[in-house]
């Protein structure tokens, strides 16, 4: 095997997925390995799309906002259009990831309130208890 391909199995354990994951973004037209026979085998620039999959995955981008980043590549191969749609599209993500987490902030902050609340009645309701023993 050359430096410059990788086997299915060279890529699972390289980014840790499995080849299902593999084929799936093969099947959504994410991922185009070279085909020889029923082997796949993956060049540098399939391996470099595969980490921006996944870093965008993490990052809670849809496919379909991946692929459309990825696609930008193939107009401009200098990467200045993709890269200032990544760009844009990363603000937005991480303006909507802080919004997600302020409001899970404030919900943890009630929840624990109404969690302090019932459990000063259940004390109560114990002493209550423990007075008509």
């Amino acid at each position: 095997m050359t430096d410059d391909l990788m086997t299915i199995r060279e890529m699972c354990e390289a980014f840790d997925v499995t080849p299902r994951t593999l084929r799936f973004y093969e099947a959504k037209e994410l991922l185009q390995p070279i085909r020889e026979g029923q082997r796949r085998l993956y060049t540098r620039r399939e391996r470099a799309r595969l980490k921006l999959i996944l870093r965008g995955r993490r990052f809670g981008f849809s496919l379909e906002e991946i692929r459309q980043l990825l696609e930008l590549y193939d107009i401009d191969e200098k990467g200045e259009t993709q890269l200032r749609a990544v760009y844009e599209a990363a603000r937005a993500r991480l303006a909507d990831m802080v919004a997600q987490r302020d409001e899970l902030t404030q919900a943890i902050a009630e929840l624990e309130d109404q969690l302090a609340w019932g459990k000063s009645i259940l004390d109560r309701m114990g002493q209550t208890d423990k007075a008509a023993e």
